[in-house]
């Protein structure tokens, strides 16, 4: 495999819908003050991470980054589309999530970035509206308009390959339909103008056809459908999904695999939220809600498996709920209140307050996602990417498999995938002794 991977030659757009929010002008003014050597990467796997090889007697433990062919952060043009149209040092103030004089270090920079106009419909965010959108007659004319501005970037900045990432707003609940299920219906639907084809799924058609790898950061259905699903393969677009793994759902997913690896019970778990940026506004709508609580509510049932535990998960009350609360802006905070059970049945409780910065979180998964994206279209993989499942709170998976939401198994299933990519042994934690006995 590793002979048939193509090299990282040239420039790499990073194409994203929600170029004015506090994600992008994260991950912007982070790989600018990067490049620059004034910041570090931290929370970045790719820029920082480190892969064991082979036996540990070896002592083989490269950079994820010398290991793997990725692209250079001096190659990443970004580029993308937003309902305001405003340069990113004025997004970047009004986010505030990087500090005033990190702003103001960057300013330069982040004024040189403007959004194209976005494909957008208030039906589908509903305490959202801007100005700055496109207009056709029909769904299939703004995919093409798309497209179009997808051509016209890749030739303007001279680029080899491009990624297309999606960090706008949750939209409201869809679930799979007819529309969804054969390409022939998706496409009359978008001629149709069909209500269950939202503008992440226009983008998401958009990206497939002009052959970029498309990633979902939120919770919308989006890419995850039949139709598009098989247009990647036949392609060769490399997808993956979906909504971003940050604050309390990154907590559930270190925590749980520990209860059931140490076979304690659960008897309950609630969380609740309060944050205060756009996406919190998005969320205060309970459509919208609606999307974001069926990915965070799907996480524990994969990791405890109930049906195989009933007598340690079968009453699980699990409750998920999320304030908007303007004044904490970007600095999300979750309380957890697990009520677990031991040894002889006797109580426990565990308690957990998270006070983080959601998007200091998010921005390096989205990098990692885009490197590795590109990665996997180097190297001729395509359709749902589930190695990448280390990075969402409800991974994109084949239908007759259930997902894998367990942290540590996913990161185990992401380095071997890279391992076999580059031609590398897996790595099974067998311990010495079967090494010793095989070889006998």
């Amino acid at each position: 495999m590793k002979n048939k991977i193509k090299p990282a030659k040239g420039k790499l757009g990073v194409l994203i819908p929600g170029f004015c929010g506090a994600i992008t002008t994260t991950i912007i003014g982070g790989v600018e003050g990067i490049k620059k050597g004034e910041d570090k990467p931290i929370g970045s796997l790719t820029q920082m991470g480190r892969i064991r090889l082979g036996k540990r007697t070896e002592k083989r433990c490269p950079l994820i980054k010398d290991f793997v062919p990725l692209s250079e952060l001096e190659d990443l043009v970004f580029g993308g589309w937003d309902i305001f149209n405003e340069n990113l040092y004025e997004s970047a103030k009004k986010a505030s999530v990087l500090d005033r004089p990190h702003i103001e270090r960057l300013k330069k920079e982040l004024s040189s970035y403007k959004p194209m106009k976005a494909v957008f419909d208030r039906k589908y965010v509903k305490n959202l509206s801007g100005s700055w959108i496109k207009e056709a007659k029909n769904k299939m004319e703004l995919a093409e308009m798309l497209r179009k501005d997808i051509r016209d970037f890749k030739k303007k900045n001279k680029l080899d390959r491009a990624v297309m990432i999606w960090c706008a707003s949750t939209e409201v609940y869809i679930e799979e339909s007819e529309v969804h299920s054969s390409l022939e219906k998706f496409e009359k639907g978008l001629k149709n103008n069909d209500p269950l084809i939202s503008p992440s799924m226009i983008y998401a058609y958009s990206s497939i056809m002009e052959g970029l790898p498309f990633i979902n950061g939120a919770p919308n259905l989006s890419c995850n459908i039949p139709a598009l699903i098989s247009l990647s393969l036949s392609k060769g677009v490399p997808l993956a999904g979906a909504d971003f793994k940050t604050g309390q759902t990154l907590m559930k997913t270190i925590i749980a695999p520990g209860m059931k690896a140490r076979m304690l019970g659960v008897n309950g778990w609630f969380s609740t939220n309060i944050l205060g940026n756009r996406d919190g506004e998005v969320l205060d709508d309970p459509d919208s809600f609606k999307t974001k609580e069926v990915s965070k509510l799907s996480v524990l049932e994969s990791i405890l498996e109930q049906e195989k535990y009933p007598q340690l998960y079968g009453e699980l009350y699990h409750k998920v709920r999320i304030n908007y609360y303007p004044p904490r802006g970007d600095n999300k905070e979750s309380w957890d209140n697990i009520d677990i059970f031991g040894w002889l049945n006797y109580p426990m409780q565990i308690k957990i307050n998270f006070l983080c910065r959601d998007s200091i979180l998010a921005a390096p998964i989205a990098l990692d996602l885009v490197l590795f994206m590109d990665l996997a279209k180097r190297a001729g993989l395509a359709g749902i990417q589930e190695w990448l499942s280390f990075y969402f709170k409800s991974p994109m998976h084949a239908k007759e498999v259930y997902p894998e939401n367990d942290l540590f198994v996913q990161l185990e299933k992401l380095e071997n995938n890279l391992r076999h990519l580059m031609g590398e042994t897996l790595i099974t934690h067998l311990g010495k002794e079967y090494y010793e006995n095989t070889a006998a």
